[in-house]
């Protein structure tokens, strides 16, 4: 799976939260709750979501990882490969 095909799904799993988000709007090294307005359960929700799409385990002990667009990106690819 490449980058961008991680891209995309992160994309496609953020709008079901956050549908009025404008992806170019945003700042992709900002904060995930600044940026997509969020608050912890829509996170829970999105981490949730991507660990059952992708079948990974995102320990709670690696949100720190996740804390912006690129980050969480940058940690998919790095559990997937």
């Amino acid at each position: 799976m490449t980058n961008q095909d991680i891209r995309k799904i992160l994309v496609e799993e953020l709008h079901r939260i956050a549908p009025d988000i404008v992806l170019d709007e945003i700042d992709p090294d900002g904060d995930l709750h600044d940026e997509f307005e969020i608050d912890s359960m829509d996170f829970l929700t999105l981490v949730t979501a991507l660990a059952k799409r992708f079948a990974l385990e995102m320990p709670e002990a690696d949100y720190p990882k996740m804390q912006s667009f690129n980050a969480l990106a940058d940690y998919l690819q790095d559990r997937k490969t």
